[in-house]
């Protein structure tokens, strides 16, 4: 039977236990959660198995791919470099990205881009897939179409154009793509063991994926929900082209502990244990409200800052508190990282067996109601 390992302070046993019930039951697979309050981790847990045939188990080092969980460490590393004064959010991207000021496209700025409300939601026309690998080819693509609505009025989520954009203003102002950026400024300096992409060194310990289940009809009357991804995309991910490719919003590696560690940062004012990667200033541009409304693309109700979502009752994170300054983002199937600034906390789950659902499913939301019940003591 598999059962949880790692840590767990006896403030968040009932979090231990209802991973321990998940895993029995089958409802979970394989996967792993990690708490950190100012500084310390006070969860680390991690167990299941790491393939359907139960052959391979998830171990502490065992890492999946995290979907778009990954746009939280991409938008982390454009806020590096805005903590460098080598970006600025309020900034034309033109003056990074000069071929970009096309067709309507000469006013966005990097705040935009970040905060899904630059127009661009997909290519137009659209692209064959394979050619979402050819980094330069897409991106020239990207910067010759023109938004879909005026740009900063209003969110469409950016679903992986996002990546794109956001880790072509980081070459273009660096010289180094996505993948070596984030290996090099953010996961090597914190010894975090998170990845675009994944090294083929690593492939042994990467999670195989469990497709959702087709998602239920939406009630009559309410609003009609994109189609999700195909679940061929799912089998895709054992491939070396997904492994070996740059998207920065969706083929992310890591475990649920290196995401807490680099995303900490946020948490605790820019410096985990003594690396400083962001500043108490920086990090306040994260909640300058960007967009509130209901997404143009997903037809959900979402608050966006710069970079990340944000917490608030009315949204589809009204699980979350209402109270603090909490941000947040998560990935197709489950996984998702919460930064709680208020409470100095960081939540991240990561898991193999996906559910249909954008931002959480039902496991994670039981997982993040009672780490919110441990804090307070409840």
């Amino acid at each position: 039977m598999a059962k949880a390992q790692g840590s767990c302070d006896a403030r968040f046993k009932e979090v231990e236990k209802l991973f321990q019930s998940y895993l029995e039951s089958g409802e979970e697979l394989g996967g792993s959660i990690c708490v950190n309050i100012d500084g310390e981790d006070v969860v680390d847990l991690w167990g299941g198995y790491a393939d359907a045939a139960h052959t391979r188990t998830w171990n502490e080092d065992t890492i999946c791919t995290i979907w778009s969980t990954t746009k939280a460490i991409t938008t982390f590393a454009a806020f590096v470099l805005i903590e460098r004064g080598i970006l600025s959010p309020y900034e034309k991207v033109s003056k990074y990205w000069p071929e970009f000021a096309v067709n309507g496209k000469e006013d966005i700025e990097v705040r935009h881009i970040m905060s899904h409300t630059a127009g661009l939601p997909a290519w137009d026309p659209p692209i064959a897939s394979e050619d979402m690998y050819d980094i330069p080819k897409a991106n020239a693509l990207l910067a010759q179409q023109a938004p879909k609505w005026p740009p900063g009025s209003a969110s469409g989520y950016h679903m992986v154009t996002i990546g794109h954009l956001v880790g072509e203003l980081i070459f273009r102002t660096t010289g180094k793509r996505l993948t070596a950026f984030v290996a090099d400024e953010i996961a090597g300096p914190l010894g975090a063991d998170c990845h675009i992409g994944a090294r083929e060194a690593d492939w042994p310990r990467v999670a195989d994926m469990i497709p959702p289940p087709a998602p239920p009809p939406p009630p009559e009357g309410a609003p009609a929900l994109p189609p999700p991804p195909p679940t061929a995309l799912v089998e895709k991910t054992k491939t070396p082209t997904w492994r070996n490719g740059e998207l920065g919003a969706a083929n992310g590696h890591a475990n649920a502990k290196a995401l807490t560690r680099i995303l900490s940062a946020i948490t605790l004012g820019g410096t985990v244990d003594g690396v400083k990667l962001l500043s108490p200033r920086t990090v306040d541009l994260i909640f300058e409200e960007q967009a509130n409304g209901v997404d143009l693309v997903t037809n959900f109700p979402i608050r966006f800052g710069i970079g990340y979502g944000l917490a608030g009752k009315d949204t589809f994170a009204g699980w979350f508190p209402e109270e603090g300054r909490i941000c947040f983002w998560g990935g197709w199937g489950g996984s998702i990282v919460i930064m709680d600034l208020d409470r100095k906390m960081t939540i991240s789950y990561v898991m193999n067996k996906m559910e249909p659902t954008i931002l959480g499913n039902d496991r994670t939301k039981a997982y993040v109601e009672a780490i919110y019940r441990g804090y307070r003591g409840a």
